[in-house]
């Protein structure tokens, strides 16, 4: 890719501007812990939520959905899009809970929902476990997703590319925290989603392409399915690519969903979705942040990184590393100034994503092993100075991680399965009083021995590797929750009288407490299932607009509008509790 000098002069005012941010955001960051990384509990909505879902757009995002698209056809996106209803369950079921608590990272949960040594020992491991492998792999893979960008656009190769990315990304995360974070978010969001347009719409109107008419033409009918047409694929189609296994299907839209941690789509809550929850200004911000990310993230952004990778299908059909195909886009048939804008943006994804991930792991790090272990007693400044010291040292280590991974999706398989199956304990922490650390513990540790197993005992692979460890891990937590001690009724009713968990599990404890007993759970659930509707069906009516015409997406569009309306009527008499810290 040749930039000319409109191209550099753009990418170079993109990073003053990234970098001003989190120089002018420094001292804010810098007046504890709670502000370093919480924002101080007072992040409105809106930021929160662009911020959850900014995080979510990386580099490697765009490049993975062109990838499965090439490979899978749009219905190959089933891998994440299968993950809305749990995202729907965050924002209904926990996403006021986690403001309730009033901890500092959700890590820190083991210790106000346990008691004792397994709760301290449950919290360091997470916490050291999540803070720094899975956290250096999650970069990793975002590092190599940029390190393919600046390879194909500029020729770079990948240590050059990983260590300039991570040092600017790296130096104001360290300065500003979480508040330098939040606000470069919204503004890389906006950056990032305006080029992604672009690039679709220059993709549309090469020759080649003759605009949606003509990728219609070019590409069989099958790779324009939202669901996998099992066994009727005709032998044009079968040669094209494959269609998503039936088996793959069920694993996502059946399990995968509430079985296996993810970063961003945790059951239960988790994460950086949980950091952003507990940074709101109260519960009702809290919700109203996971309800916007849920939509902008599967409503808002899919299609124009859909639409490039069935355009690379097209013009690169021999093309070997599918997920590159995005990039092959944007370097061969951007006009000047917008390949500047272009890679400014890939820049804007992957930072907003690193930056995250460095003050999220750096959290866990500082916050739930080094003061809650190590040092116990210093002062605020002290330990946002390690949090600054903890920060750099992650971005080395993720560097060092990078040339471990060969592909984005190899990375994510590996997630996804070596998490299966705590999904549901994460869940039923919340609404059962008789989960304890043990059962944490159990289905941790049941999911790294399966997932071991399988890999080094049988040539299975995912996601037939996703539904045994599920069905172990589950097996593993339950008999152990059963066989070990349950929590005192003075430490459950202490943390009921806190957070006000719903649903019948809690019944027991609310009646030892001399309070009312909790709302039915269920009541939950028809906005719960409204919401995900709504989601999946905004989804696919604009799908249908795009691609067909906008008749073909009115019955979902009105779907959508009978299903918005039932969540805001049951928001608009939902009881907001006051929380003040």
């Amino acid at each position: 890719m040749t930039l000319t000098t409109l191209d550099w002069a753009i990418i170079v005012l993109y990073f003053i501007i990234s970098a001003a941010i989190g120089v002018l955001l420094s001292k804010r960051g810098s007046r504890s812990v709670n502000e370093f990384f919480l924002s101080g509990r007072n992040l409105p909505w809106w930021l929160a939520g662009t911020s959850m879902v900014a995080t979510t757009f990386a580099a490697d995002t765009p490049l993975a959905v062109a990838g499965l698209v090439a490979r899978n056809g749009i219905a190959g996106n089933w891998i994440w899009w299968s993950a809305g209803a749990g995202s729907m369950l965050t924002v209904f079921f926990f996403a006021r809970l986690w403001r309730r608590a009033g901890i500092l990272t959700d890590v820190e949960f083991a210790e106000l929902r346990y008691t004792g040594r397994p709760a301290a020992i449950l919290r360091g491991f997470r916490a050291l476990y999540l803070g720094i492998p899975i956290n250096c792999v999650i970069m990793g893979w975002v590092n190599l997703a940029m390190a393919k960008i600046l390879a194909v656009t500029l020729g770079w190769d990948r240590l050059t590319a990983v260590l300039v990315s991570l040092a600017i990304t790296g130096i104001y995360s360290a300065l500003s925290g979480l508040w330098g974070v939040v606000v470069t978010d919204f503004f890389q969001f906006a950056f990032a989603m305006a080029a992604s347009v672009a690039l679709a719409y220059f993709a549309l109107s090469l020759p080649e392409i003759g605009g949606l008419t003509g990728l219609r033409a070019s590409l069989p009918d099958a790779a324009f399915a939202f669901v996998p047409d099992f066994g009727a694929m005709t032998l044009q189609e079968t040669a094209t690519f494959a269609t998503l296994p039936l088996a793959s299907f069920l694993a996502y839209v059946c399990v995968q969903w509430w079985a296996s941690w993810y970063p961003g789509q945790e059951p239960g809550g988790g994460g950086y979705v949980a950091q952003r929850m507990m940074s709101a200004k109260d519960e009702r911000h809290s919700l109203l942040a996971t309800l916007w990310f849920t939509v902008a993230h599967y409503c808002v952004r899919p299609w124009p990184w859909i639409i490039v990778g069935l355009a690379s299908l097209v013009l690169y059909p021999e093309l070997t590393d599918k997920e590159a195909g995005y990039v092959y886009v944007m370097r061969d048939h951007l006009p000047v100034g917008w390949r500047g804008l272009m890679l400014g943006a890939f820049f804007a994804a992957y930072m907003s994503t690193i930056s995250t991930q460095l003050n999220w792991g750096t959290s866990y790090i500082v916050n739930d092993f080094y003061r809650r272990f190590l040092r116990t007693d210093a002062t605020d400044a002290h330990y946002v100075w390690a949090g600054r010291v903890t920060t750099i040292a992650l971005m080395m280590a993720s560097a060092v991680v990078t040339f471990y991974l060969e592909s984005i999706r190899q990375a994510w398989e590996f997630v996804l399965e070596s998490g299966a199956g705590i999904g549901l304990v994460l869940i039923l922490r919340w609404y059962w009083w008789r989960i304890n650390a043990w059962s944490e513990i159990a289905a941790m540790v049941g999911a790294a021995i399966g997932y071991a197993t399988l890999k080094t005992f049988t040539s299975l692979a995912f996601p037939d590797t996703l539904l045994i460890v599920v069905a172990w891990t589950t097996v593993c937590w339950l008999v152990v929750t059963f066989l070990t001690t349950p929590e005192s009724d003075a430490h459950l009713i202490a943390f009921y009288r806190r957070v006000r968990p719903d649903g019948a599990g809690w019944a027991r404890i609310a009646s030892a407490a001399g309070e009312p007993a909790p709302v039915p759970a269920s009541r939950m659930l028809l906005s719960w299932v409204a919401g995900t509707v709504f989601v999946y069906a905004v989804l696919f009516g604009t799908g249908r607009a795009l691609l067909d015409n906008l008749a073909a997406s009115l019955p979902y569009l009105a779907v959508a509008v009978i299903a918005a309306w039932v969540v805001a009527r049951d928001l608009s008499k939902r009881g907001w509790r006051s929380v003040t810290d």
